[in-house]
This record gives C-alpha cells, sequence and structure tokens, in this order.
C-alpha cells in the first residue's frame, strides 16, 4: 500500500518560512520523481516544484527564488523549503510521485499553508 503523508503546514505572518515533509511509504522511493503541488479555494491544482530521481529540479516562476525542493533518499522523505512566503501562496499543499515505466502516480492527503498577519 503506497502512503504518501505531508506534514509541516501551518500559519505563518507574510515574510516568513515554512518547511513541509513527504513521507514515502510502499514505493521504491529513489526511482520516483517527487513533486509539490498546490490548490487554492477556486483555483486549480498547479505544480509548485519537482525533483526527478536523478536529483533535477524545476519549479513554478511564481516561487523561483523563494522555494526549495529537495529529497533524502534514505529517509524516503521529500522537502519543500518556502521562504519569503507571500499570502498568495496560501493553498493546500499536495505530495506527489510519479514513476514513468509503467506509469504510475500517487498522491497525498494535502496538508494546508495559510499566509496572512
Amino acid at each position: 500500500q503506497v502512503q504518501l503523508v505531508e506534514s509541516g503546514g501551518g500559519l505563518v505572518p507574510p515574510g516568513g518560512s515554512l518547511r513541509l515533509s513527504c513521507a514515502a511509504s510502499g514505493i521504491i522511493f529513489s526511482r520516483y520523481s517527487m513533486g509539490w503541488y498546490r490548490q487554492a479555494p477556486g483555483k486549480q491544482r498547479e505544480l509548485v516544484a519537482r525533483i526527478t530521481s536523478g536529483g533535477s529540479t524545476n519549479y513554478a516562476d511564481s516561487v523561483k527564488g523563494r522555494f526549495t525542493i529537495s529529497r533524502d533518499n534514505a529517509k524516503n522523505t521529500v522537502y519543500l523549503q518556502m521562504d519569503s512566503l507571500k499570502p498568495e501562496d496560501t493553498a493546500v499543499y499536495y505530495c506527489n510521485a510519479e514513476f514513468l515505466g509503467p506509469f504510475s502516480r500517487y498522491w497525498g492527503q494535502g496538508t494546508q499553508v495559510t499566509v496572512s498577519s
């Protein structure tokens, strides 16, 4: 049974920082591309950041220079360090795991991030 369990969300003032974690089980973690997505109320889910099995990363333009994705294959965990947070970063953040051959995709349950004073 595959599980992706996010943690680290919460309420933070503008300009603050949060670190999200996603612990994976039931998959060969090192083979998976891992991503963070977010969904704000009334909006579609969007990609925030992704890190491949080889360690390559890509980011949404809106978070470049503020967010950093990383992974620890020994701990089966992917992280999202979020700095200089803005109110528009408020959303539910979801962890995602993808494997291309054969294709499989899994989602976590989401963690709420609220940026407000």
